[in-house]
């Protein structure tokens, strides 16, 4: 992707920026149209109620009038006496100008100072005189079904109406310069809220995706081979979750480095040993130093019989990984199959002096599995506890249902395992390296095997101290329930 394309397109970063910006403008535009909105609502109302006010100060001079006057005819015949009644004219013609040596006249007091200040916006332009049939005497022409009204009574009898228009748009030149000084200081503070927004967006989105950017590099590090590479896992939301899985991975594939490193260590060294003896026993042949004895061929087969074992151990690991071994399963019961194993090695276990005890349930302990590979790996385990038990020990294997599984125990005495050694018994090509050494034989890859087939078969190995001294594997498998058989079986 070229520079100018990765300008054109924002990360992650700058789309989060931009997702918070637009959100704060939209929400800050929306908030200032609604408050300027109600502002002039009620702006509109606070003149309409100052004009039923203004009302209130008219009809007290209406009233005296109309007690002077008899009538409206008066107001018909003189529009300018309405308007001085109202406070928006003189209700008599102008006095004369005063001499330039007399004070200056003081302002009006009374109701006429009261009108005169509560006249906002032409209150008394939109004032009506209404007869006692509500019909138009005189003052604004219009008369809406919106209109406050106001009833005149002389002496205890209604003689009229006054009415006033209400404002519906606000039209006055300093009313709508106030309205658009509110408007300018609204958008003012509307753009100030804007650029803090982007201000705060912009420090809110690094903050939040410095974490993410943490990760993204750590993985640049991880794919370049930087197996022991870490970040840092703050807090408890998903980016330290992230972290953490990330961390778990590294580890994962650095544990899987190394073993694939003393994999590969622990094979040379297997296929050395025997070679060098197969290549010297050879050689002292060719050198006429040894003569080809009985003896030594048997040697030699032998040498040969350990790398066969060991190349097909290598083989049938290299299948379960890959998942191509062959499984045929059908319904068995591990009770003969299991005592089958221990007739077999029976005498092995009397030449080495060991004592082999068997606890073997007295019904079928039905389980679903491919009788060859569960021969494996039941004689994987018990040659591994004769391999390994000092001789004048003890091996005792039991077989017993627990619940759904069927759970197979083999315990041998003296010598054990440390205890951190144990998780790594499975483990190929894996030896403690004292008691139970690669002078006992074996490939080091049986326990191994066994692991992998009892996986296949939906169960698990298990390694622990054992009661006698030694070493005690459980096997685990699901077993079969037979029909009427109860859960407690």
């Amino acid at each position: 992707m070229s520079t100018l394309a990765r300008l054109k397109r924002p990360g992650i970063t700058g789309k989060l920026f931009l997702a918070v910006l637009a959100t704060a403008t939209l929400v800050a535009v929306a908030v200032s149209v609604a408050a300027q909105w109600s502002f002039q609502r009620g702006f509109i109302g606070y003149l309409n109620e100052q004009a039923v006010q203004r009302m209130e100060l008219v009809l007290p001079r209406l009233v005296a009038a109309y007690g002077e006057h008899g009538s409206w005819d008066f107001l018909r015949r003189r529009p300018d006496v309405w308007f001085g009644l109202v406070g928006v004219g003189p209700a008599h013609p102008p006095d004369p100008p005063e001499p330039p040596d007399s004070p200056p006249s003081s302002p009006p007091k009374g109701p006429m100072a009261d009108l005169i200040a509560s006249d906002l916006l032409g209150a008394g332009r939109r004032l009506s005189l209404l007869d006692s049939q509500r019909q138009r005497v005189t003052g604004f022409p219009f008369i809406m079904a919106s209109s406050e009204q106001r009833e005149i009574v002389v002496d205890g009898r209604s003689v009229g109406w006054l009415a006033m228009a209400p404002i519906q748009t606000v039209t006055d030149a300093a009313a709508v310069g106030f309205l658009d000084r509110q408007l300018l200081a609204s958008a003012a503070a509307v753009a100030v809220a804007v650029l803090l927004s982007a201000a705060i967006a912009w420090w809110v989105a690094r903050a939040l995706l410095a974490p993410v950017r943490a990760v993204a590099g750590a993985t640049h590090r991880l794919a370049a081979g930087g197996y022991d590479t870490r970040v840092p896992v703050r807090g408890r939301d998903e980016v330290a979750q992230l972290a953490q899985d990330f961390n778990q991975l590294a580890l994962t594939l650095e544990r899987n480095e190394r073993m694939r490193r003393d994999f590969m260590a622990d094979v040379s060294h297997e296929l050395r040993t025997p070679l060098a003896v197969l290549r010297g026993e050879l050689e002292a042949l060719e050198d006429g130093v040894h003569q080809p004895t009985p003896e030594l061929l048997r040697r030699l087969q032998q040498e040969v019989a350990t790398l066969a074992q060991l190349v097909g151990d290598l083989h049938e690991l290299a299948l379960a990984d890959v998942g191509a071994l062959a499984y045929r399963k059908e319904d068995l019961d591990l009770v003969p199959l299991l005592r089958g194993e221990l007739a077999s090695l029976q005498a092995e276990a009397a030449e080495r002096g060991l004592a082999l005890e068997a606890g073997l349930p007295a019904g079928p302990l039905a389980v679903s599995g491919d009788e060859r590979r569960l021969r494996q790996l039941l004689l994987n385990l018990l040659a591994n506890s004769l391999r390994y038990t000092d001789a004048g020990g003890t091996l005792r294997v039991t077989l017993a249902a627990d619940g759904g599984d069927a759970v197979l125990d083999l315990q041998d005495s003296a010598p054990g395992v440390p205890d951190e050694l144990l998780p790594r018994l499975f483990e190929r090509f894996f030896r403690v390296e004292a008691s139970r050494s690669r002078g006992r034989g074996g490939s080091g890859l049986g326990l191994a095997i066994a692991r992998s087939i009892a996986e296949a078969h939906g169960g698990r190995l298990e390694a622990r101290p054992s009661p006698l001294g030694g070493l005690w594997i459980r096997l685990v498998l699901p077993r079969l329930r037979r029909r009427g058989e109860g859960e407690g079986a």
